[in-house]
């Protein structure tokens, strides 16, 4: 299903494809984030080919939370239900269980804990993340795993792995059951599993180990970018990425920047996910290809420039800074839309560059020139 399709000869960056059962998807590739079956900010998911998204990535927590898993499933999925007919991701809701859940307790069996919406008492597990999923009808769903906090306590990361992974056996084991049923919305779904291990790098390895050796059609590192400093980020990259099967997807989760996305590529990543884009657009923060910019500047009230003269989304067509500038002073809507469709316009036109970067065989010059200038303030 995976088709390596080039290996940079500088770096480890990869170029492939992955073929799914709702279409093909060229990495790398940015998965924009819409939580609720919609991006926050006033997108729908037939906005998103208009910013020429690839996958979008639903929250299996809040869809089980709120409307129900079920009504999705009875309205034939969440393509059907958004609209939406390229491919899905849906997380496995392990982050939202020990980031947003009260009172959780964590067993063998699974996690018990409180919806932070009605404080409704809610048990999940591995069988009950891969039904919720098989609902939800996503081309690629997570396995359950448990998110562990940075720092973590060593005895407890390396007990807690060897749980991640019996939990892996049992969602590859339930997804193949759900797969086989007469009524499941996508009876294709595919698998990835979770790397855990905080930031110890000999546990990162040691759980590599284990998982690759259950099949699964993707594999991501888990657990990073959540007060981790970036550089740690990347030394964990580089101590797993070596063990990671060369012939499957590898999703480095929740992140990030443009520069971190750029250096995780850099380090052999395929996929990307976060909710950077979206909701820094919200406030008024805006990337471009010179470098971040806050668009709430005094400086740009009576600017009639695009946000990026070099982009081509639909905000930076037909709208002026000072425009999108004063919708959001003044709170309307369409200011979040307008700077929410740039920010995602541009990371998928970032992702579209790096794979044009590798087909052309110049990823290191792209790579050495806009590291840097990513992470830079627009002087502009």
């Amino acid at each position: 299903m995976f088709i390596l399709i080039k290996q940079d000869e500088h770096s480890n960056a990869r170029r492939g494809r992955l073929v799914t059962p709702h279409g093909v998807i060229e990495t790398p590739v940015f998965m924009n984030v819409a939580t609720c079956a919609a991006i926050k900010g006033g997108m729908s998911a037939p906005d998103l080919e208009e910013v020429n998204c690839q996958v979008m990535l639903s929250n299996t927590y809040h869809l089980h939370i709120r409307p129900g898993d079920r009504l999705i499933h009875d309205l034939g999925g969440l393509q059907k239900f958004t609209n939406w007919s390229r491919p899905t991701l849906t997380d496995s809701g392990g982050f939202q269980v020990f980031s947003l859940a009260s009172l959780r307790r964590i067993k063998e069996e699974g996690v018990y804990f409180a919806s932070h919406i009605d404080g409704k008492r809610i048990f999940m597990g591995p069988e009950e993340s891969m039904q919720i999923q098989s609902n939800l009808g996503s081309t690629i769903a997570m396995a359950f795993d448990e998110c562990i906090e940075n720092p973590a306590e060593y005895n407890y990361t390396k007990n807690s792995i060897a749980r991640t992974t019996r939990w892996l056996e049992r969602c590859r084991k339930e997804m193949d059951r759900l797969n086989a049923l007469d009524d499941t919305v996508n009876p294709g779904q595919m698998l990835f599993g979770i790397n855990q291990g905080s930031t110890y790098e000999d546990l990162r390895i040691e759980h590599m180990k284990q998982i690759r050796e259950i099949e699964c059609d993707g594999y991501a590192i888990g657990g990073l970018a959540v007060g981790e400093t970036a550089d740690e980020m990347y030394r964990i990259i580089e101590a797993v990425e070596p063990y990671m099967p060369k012939d499957k997807p590898r999703y480095l989760m929740g992140v990030g920047t443009p520069q971190n996305i750029l250096e995780a590529v850099h380090r052999g990543v395929d996929f990307f996910d976060c909710v950077m884009p979206s909701r820094n657009a919200r406030h008024g923060n805006v990337f471009t290809w010179n470098g971040k910019m806050n668009i709430l500047n005094e400086k740009y009230m009576l600017d009639d420039r695009p946000i990026d003269p070099n982009c081509n989304c639909p905000a930076c067509r037909k709208h002026s800074r000072a425009y999108i500038r004063h919708l959001i002073k003044a709170k309307e809507a369409l200011g979040m839309r307008l700077a929410v469709q740039h920010n995602l316009y541009f990371y998928n036109e970032l992702t579209q560059k790096i794979r044009d970067a590798l087909d052309g065989g110049y990823f290191e010059s792209f790579y050495q020139k806009y590291s840097p200038l990513l992470a830079s303030r627009n002087p502009d």
